[in-house]
């Protein structure tokens, strides 16, 4: 296994990402449309903070929302912004990062992504997922 690879070998390049201002609404429909469970909230191209689909979870019941359904917690998520649900001060590493590094990071902490910042701007996202995904390939 070759765990001097840099992450960015594996990360996600194409990112979708929210600003501050969006709507909560937005945001859930971004995780549902994709499929992914964590969004980079960004002010131009700097990262600020992170949203995943668990904070949603944490003040509505947007996992008893059926996907083809057009209504949406709308008087839940009016209540809160995304400045106030994100996670701030979020831990970033640069591309260059050994995959064994991140892997490191991300199995003593308590979250399941990692944005990847290059001279303070957001360009890729790595999760557990990715990680799994690597190992079994190199299985």
């Amino acid at each position: 296994m070759k765990s001097i690879q840099p992450i960015s070998t594996i990360m996600s390049s194409k990112i979708i990402t929210l600003q501050k201002d969006d709507e909560l609404e937005t945001a859930e429909l971004l995780f549902k449309k994709h499929k992914i469970r964590h969004i980079p909230v960004v002010e131009n191209e700097a990262i600020i903070g992170m949203l995943s689909y668990t904070d949603l979870l944490r003040i509505s019941f947007a996992d008893a929302v059926d996907e083809t359904e057009m209504e949406i917690e709308s008087l839940v998520y009016n209540m809160f912004t995304i400045e106030q649900v994100m996670a701030k001060n979020v831990i970033t590493v640069p591309s260059d990062t050994s995959i064994k590094h991140v892997a490191l990071i991300l199995a003593q902490k308590e979250f399941h992504a990692l944005p990847i910042v290059d001279d303070g701007r957001l360009v890729g996202i790595v999760t557990t997922t990715d990680l799994i995904n690597y190992l079994l390939k190199q299985l």
